[in-house]
């Protein structure tokens, strides 16, 4: 999955998380198929969909396959004739545009906001939105920050950089301010700077389960296999597009995403997408087994 699809803030803009991803400083190593890009490695074989893959990108994509955007690239190759090549690196999926399909070492990434600019995007494969994760136990059942009961809660799971930081910094009241603590002793009081930080999202999910954290807010996909699987009844809530700041900027809480291939890879996109139609119940079928809410564009 993409860093467009990770960090969506308002206060980042796509240059500003492309150049996160290039400054970054990790000491990662990858498999052999993907090492040496600068190598120059051959095309892909005949027959063959070269996937851009983190082995640790859980639940999106991981080292078994049992990712749920892993299945959905076996299902369009599939649907494409072709057989899935996935060329695995234990770097985060942040890098895998820059270090892996600018560099020819695979030809399609998964999980890609529509029309980030670094790719050719295909036509949306699900559209989905962030959500509020609460006990079920808990008389909150809310789908805007503006709702006067998140005043009451102290503790909120999030991502850096994401959405939800934004709105709870608007909720005002110090409430993004007294919950800093608390999320970087999630993320081990590891500092931001120049450095991208993954909250894992079975982390939020267990907080709101066990009660350490009173809500947690993120991206549906990645916490729709957690909250299904908890031991705790949880809800989960998608918020309503288009929250908007004090200011009146509007902040978007649900994404459309896509398929993103070089971008003078122009027949691969023509035949990924003409494929995404013929794959397309499958899919769907994998976001239902994974517990994912969609949303459509006009909500």
């Amino acid at each position: 999955m993409s860093i467009s699809a990770r960090l969506r803030s308002p206060l980042l803009s796509t240059a500003m998380l492309a150049g996160l991803a290039a400054g970054v400083a990790v000491c990662t190593t990858a498999h052999a198929a993907a090492e040496a890009p600068e190598q120059g490695l051959a095309e892909a074989p005949e027959g063959k969909l070269r996937i851009c893959a983190s082995e640790k990108d859980a639940p999106f994509s991981m080292e078994d396959g049992a990712g749920f955007d892993n299945q959905i690239a076996q299902v369009l190759a599939e649907g494409m004739g072709r057989d899935a090549e996935f060329v695995w690196t234990e770097k985060a999926a942040i890098y895998l545009v820059r270090d892996f399909l600018n560099t020819d070492a695979c030809d399609l990434v998964t999980g890609i906001d529509a029309g980030d600019p670094r790719v050719l995007t295909s036509e949306p494969y699900y559209r989905s939105g962030y959500v509020f994760v609460t006990r079920q136990d808990t008389d909150f059942d809310a789908n805007t920050w503006r709702d006067e009961r998140l005043g009451g809660f102290s503790r909120f799971a999030m991502s850096f950089g994401s959405p939800a930081e934004v709105m709870l910094r608007q909720l005002g009241h110090g409430k993004f301010e007294d919950n800093a603590a608390y999320l970087y002793g999630l993320t081990g009081f590891k500092s931001r700077r120049n450095q991208y930080l993954r909250l894992e999202p079975s982390v939020m999910v267990s907080e709101v389960a066990s009660g350490n954290a009173d809500i947690a807010v993120a991206f549906a996909p990645e916490v729709a296999r957690y909250v299904k699987d908890s031991s705790t009844p949880l809800r989960m809530t998608v918020i309503a597009d288009n929250q908007t700041r004090r200011d009146g900027l509007p902040v978007p809480q649900h994404f459309d995403q896509t398929f993103g291939v070089r971008t003078s890879d122009k027949v691969l996109l023509d035949e990924v997408n003409a494929a995404l139609e013929k794959v397309r119940p499958k899919i769907d079928a994998i976001l239902s087994e994974e517990g994912i809410p969609t949303v459509d564009g006009s909500s």
